[in-house]
């Protein structure tokens, strides 16, 4: 119970890994298009690495990986809505 600090990180990283029932998606998935697979994937990249060029197709990407998400989070709450007024 005194190291509660040292596991902190490893709880946090399990719980960005695990899939939101809400968004169909992990919080590292939703923010990074990756779910990450150890906390090595965090590491930022040195600054004098070469800018990629591929950076319009990644945002590309990420805006419609948002828009999967933004509508799967609509179709789970028009369910909920439709449980919560099956009975009015």
């Amino acid at each position: 119970m005194k190291e509660w600090d040292l596991k902190l990180p490893h709880a946090e990283f399990a719980y960005n890994r695990t899939i939101a029932r809400a968004t169909g998606c992990s919080p590292s998935e939703a923010l990074y298009g990756i779910n990450l697979l150890t906390p090595i994937d965090l590491i930022p990249l040195p600054n004098d690495c070469e800018v990629s060029f591929e950076a319009k197709k990644r945002a590309k990407e990420m805006k419609k990986l948002h828009e999967y998400i933004r509508a799967y989070i609509d179709k789970i709450n028009e369910s909920y809505k439709a449980k919560a007024n099956k009975n009015k």
